[in-house]
């Protein structure tokens, strides 16, 4: 390496170093509100891989990120202003230690939980394919992520699919507190990289020189479309695994003591005697920096409370193409396969950001035929078939989602994507929060839900509930094909995540659906059929089982108005309390078990800010707390059905 680069990694360590040393100071003093995870004594890594990187390469780390964020060039006041919850702090005060986003130099995010990151690299390294731009993705992370099932379905879908993606295991030999050498079955995690597929290289991780070169090496090959590269880097942690933690009852004061010894600052120094004069020099200019930094920190105002929830949801969602109106009479009639099937070939041929994943959406056309014919058009990166591991994948879209393309998620039964849970909540639904709305997070989640076809109780979830009460989720349940075209085209356009839940009893189902480009708001419900005596709300297949009982009790001379909500969230509160001030009755009608569900939520806020309306209490018709099992004559039992509908209906109107 050249003297220039040897001063240019020394600077970028020093950073580090005298950043991290005044935050564990400020900690002490009380300006640090939370958790701080400092990174001295790891120093060479992150300033070594970080300077073969350029402002469009994306960076994803772990909640150990400091170092990470500093190496690919944020200034130390706003790491330090993060920490001392300012407003001008790089996640705006909302992130603190953990959470550290600065996306204008492609500082992705930091995660307090472990492993995500590993899946939200792959993200970047699969929008670099899409879009052709020559990109790389980085993730770091501890030893501890590698026991974590986030390694190896990140390592394996960038194996398989040569993303350019370098994956840097920064093992610092200490999962919080628990010992690698007790946590792995093998000393080695470099090692691990051949059963993948992939190169890998063990490196003292307090060797700047050396991790410079293996990551020049490794960018390399990324850039050239040779795949991905993990790098196992030695190093050690030589404070407390948080500021304020006590650290000696897993390790000793001795072997902490000899790790100083072995300094990554004090090895460049010495290795380079010849540039003690520079390297002094540079040591003075950074103590100027940090403290100047520090200072401009602390006089820094915090975050108004007034904004404490903005950004939970884009702020660009176009108005453009959107209609509330039924399809004119005569229109053509389409079954809700081909209905969606059509919005989401449209959309591909517009827009070649987006791609969709799945298991079997490609030649196969999806388990739903919801992609067929697609892979021929676009072929195989834009319908990508996955192996079997849904936490990868969803994952995968959230990286890809930062970092400039759209990502389908097909995951065909909602039961599937339980185990992408935490993908879909913490990083998912947050991150434009997180970031103060500078990261978009364009991703379509669909799938498959309801009891029929005894698919017993692992294909027959729904859980709309569940993900209604996640901020930052869109959640759609569309009822028919001329909705869930128009939602599908509208989830396509909008920057927000959303969780598209499709009952799959409806999908052979026709109505009158327009061939042009349409779109329905998010949160714009439906009057399915007008009355004058109750109001229920019904949503996917149990609004065509209300539908039809309303037709029969109208010949009773009970007249049914039918809502349909479309959206769980946003939910159309202001249709359903207009309704019930005209009825003065309201009947919720679920196919999935009533506790902690939608019904409850509408409930509640008729109940709030309709009670006046009420001429008798809120009832409601949902299925049995249980399982959903396989039997014809259980499963039939576990949901409503239409006599237990028009008896509700009956007794409310007699109270």
């Amino acid at each position: 390496m050249s003297p220039e680069s040897i001063l240019k990694l020394y600077r970028t360590m020093q950073i580090i170093r005298q950043t991290e040393e005044e935050l564990a100071r400020c900690h002490q003093r009380g300006l640090v509100h939370g958790a701080c995870h400092t990174y001295v004594g790891q120093e060479a890594i992150a300033a070594a891989v970080c300077s073969h990187l350029g402002p469009a390469d994306s960076v994803f780390s772990t909640h150990r990120g400091h170092g990470h964020a500093l190496a690919k060039g944020l200034p130390p006041h706003e790491l330090m202003a993060e920490l001392f919850g300012r407003v001008s702090g790089c996640s705006r005060g909302r992130g603190g230690s953990m959470h550290l986003f600065a996306p204008e130099i492609g500082m992705m995010g930091t995660s307090g939980i472990v492993g995500p990151c590993i899946l939200q690299a792959c993200g970047g390294g699969y929008s670099s394919k899409i879009l052709g731009n020559g990109t790389v993705a980085v993730a770091f992370f501890g030893d501890g992520a590698v026991n974590n099932g986030a390694f190896h379905e990140g390592l394996n879908m960038a194996s398989i699919w040569k993303l350019p993606v370098l994956f840097v295991c920064e093992n610092n030999q200490f999962a919080t507190e628990v010992p690698f050498s007790y946590a792995s079955g093998i000393p080695q995690v470099g090692r691990r990289a051949a059963s993948y597929g992939m190169e890998g290289v063990e490196l003292d991780g307090n060797d700047a020189v050396a991790i410079a070169e293996a990551a020049a090496q490794a960018v390399s090959r990324a850039r050239a479309g040779q795949g991905p590269t993990l790098l196992e880097c030695r190093t050690y942690r030589t404070r407390a695994h948080s500021e304020g933690m006590g650290d000696f009852t897993y390790r000793t004061r001795e072997e902490v003591e000899q790790w100083k010894t072995r300094c990554p600052l004090l090895k460049l120094r010495t290795d380079h005697s010849h540039l003690a004069s520079q390297f002094a020099e540079i040591d003075a200019e950074v103590a100027q920096l940090v403290a100047a930094s520090r200072v401009r920190a602390e006089a820094d105002l915090p975050p108004r409370a007034e904004d404490a929830a903005t950004h939970v949801y884009s702020t660009g969602l176009p108005a453009a193409g959107v209609v509330a109106v039924e399809p004119a009479a005569g229109s053509r009639v389409v079954t809700w396969s081909q209905a969606v099937l059509e919005a989401l070939s449209g959309e591909m041929a517009r827009n070649p950001a987006i791609f969709v994943m799945g298991e079997g959406i490609g030649k196969r056309g999806g388990n739903f035929v919801t992609t067929k014919g697609l892979y021929e058009v676009h072929g195989p990166e834009r319908l990508c078939d996955t192996p079997i591991c849904e936490r990868g994948f969803v994952g995968l879209a959230c990286g890809a989602g930062m970092t400039g393309t759209r990502p389908v998620i097909d995951f065909m039964f909602a039961d599937f994507i339980l185990d992408a849970v935490g993908e879909i909540i913490n990083q998912i639904a947050k991150m434009q929060y997180m970031s103060c709305g500078r990261l978009k997070m364009p991703v379509l989640l669909r799938g498959c839900i309801g009891v029929g076809h005894s698919a017993a109780t692992h294909h027959s979830g729904s859980y709309y509930s569940m993900y209604g009460a996640v901020p930052g989720l869109r959640v759609a349940v569309p009822s028919n094909a001329y909705d869930a075209k128009g939602l599908l085209l509208r989830a396509l356009r909008c920057d927000d995540p959303v969780m598209f839940l499709e009952h799959r009893e409806l999908l052979s189902l026709k109505c009158a659906v327009p061939s042009e480009h349409y779109e329905i708001e998010f949160g714009r419900g439906r009057i399915v059929r007008a009355g004058t005596d109750v109001t229920v709300v019904a949503l996917a297949r149990m609004v065509h089982v209300v539908q039809q009982q309303a037709e029969s009790l109208q010949q009773q001379g009970i007249s049914v108005e039918l809502i349909d909500p479309r959206t769980v969230s946003p939910l159309d509160t202001d249709l359903i309390l207009k309704s019930v001030e005209k009825t003065g009755r309201l009947l919720i009608v679920e196919e999935t078990p009533a506790a902690f569900g939608l019904g409850a939520e509408v409930a509640a806020r008729v109940a709030d800010a309709g009670f006046d309306s009420l001429d008798a209490p809120i009832r409601r018709v949902s299925g049995v707390f249980a399982p959903t099992p396989y039997s014809p004559a259980l499963e039939s039992a576990v949901v409503p059905d239409a006599d237990q509908i028009a008896a509700a209906i009956r007794q409310l109107l007699s109270e």
